[in-house]
């Protein structure tokens, strides 16, 4: 592409109120000036997760701005050490887009040690739609001492994108997985059989001891809040962990200490906005030889979820309102209004 092809960003100048108050701006974007430690990227391809929305909207208080918004991406570094330059690069960051600008843009700049070649046999589109998911998946299991062949690992909400991202980690990793969410097909992908539990018309605490002979999970990643506490807690096993990454502020649960010490349990919580550019990247380097022998899948991204930048706000409206699909920018096709 020339030197002249024009460079655009999503500006957020302050949060919005909602997001119908959302000033959500595609402006003109300087080819941006990199440190020695640093690279510059050509942005090819940006997931809009909630999380992007979300701290548009002020729901993430530590989130600066004015900013450009966007976690995760895949493009090409441009700029930078010269082992570097020219590479397919993916990366993702609970600082991108949030203290830093962000990939909802044709250009970022990130410190060399924030990016990784994209696998082998996955497209850039998949590739920037891969981040936050599989980032806090693989930063539950590793916090909770690693998901391991023969154990048993329930996912509560295997139907969301983190926990599609689950399932297949705990698959690769050879447990048996559980999966539990509101319909009958397993979402997504897994390189080995799930069982699948759809718990609108099965009770899962029952039916999970049931398929556990009595003993309960090794594992329980609970991706949806408190609608699930009751059976997570209830379907540990002794010595059991369980992983948390969303709970809704002032929320609380009622929590019985005696099972929980008797029991030797773990309560892990995951906050992926603590994890750095740099942190996110090693995590998603370490799921690289799945996603390159096929037993980890990206996420399917159909060519009308490829959206213009300049077409963002319908991105974010539909990511906000819960779209299943990964929506994802697409920087170097923008065509913005020329008034």
């Amino acid at each position: 592409m020339s030197s002249e092809t024009p460079s655009f960003a999503l500006h957020v100048a302050a949060k919005g109120s909602s997001i119908d108050t959302l000033q959500l701006d595609c402006q003109s974007q300087s080819k941006p000036i990199i440190a020695p430690h640093e690279v510059l990227i050509q942005v090819v391809a940006a997931a809009v997760n909630p999380s992007d929305v979300k701290a548009t909207l002020g729901i993430m208080p530590h989130a600066i701005f004015p900013r450009t918004p966007g976690r995760d991406f895949a493009g090409l570094v441009v700029e930078g050490p010269e082992a570097l330059k020219g590479l397919s690069v993916w990366g993702s960051g609970g600082d991108i887009g949030i203290t830093r600008n962000g990939s909802h843009a044709r250009y970022l700049v990130l410190p060399n040690a924030a990016v990784k070649q994209v696998p082998k046999g996955i497209s850039m589109e998949e590739a920037g739609a891969v981040g936050v998911p599989f980032v806090t998946a693989c930063e539950g299991f590793s916090r909770a001492g690693g998901v391991k062949a023969g154990q048993t690992v329930v996912v509560l909400g295997a139907n969301g994108k983190v926990g599609q991202a689950a399932v297949q980690i705990a698959a690769r990793a050879g447990a048996k997985v559980i999966a539990v969410q509101r319909q009958d097909q397993l979402e997504g992908f897994a390189c080995t059989p799930v069982e699948v539990i759809n718990s609108t018309h099965t009770e899962p605490t029952a039916r999970i001891m049931e398929l556990t002979q009595g003993r309960g999970a090794n594992l329980v990643f609970n991706t949806v809040d408190k609608v699930y506490w009751e059976v997570g807690h209830a379907i540990m096993a002794k010595g059991a962990s369980q992983i948390f990454i969303i709970a809704t502020k002032g929320q609380t649960v009622a929590f019985d200490v005696f099972k929980f010490y008797r029991g030797m349990h773990n309560f892990v919580g995951i906050d992926t906005l603590a994890l750095d550019c740099v942190r996110s990247c090693e995590l998603l380097d370490e799921l690289r030889p799945g996603f390159e022998d096929g037993t980890l899948k990206p996420f399917p991204v159909a060519a009308a979820d490829m959206i213009d930048l300049s077409l963002a706000m319908q991105a974010y409206r539909a990511v906000l309102a819960g779209a299943k699909n990964r929506m994802v920018l697409k920087p170097l096709r923008v065509h913005p209004d020329p008034t």
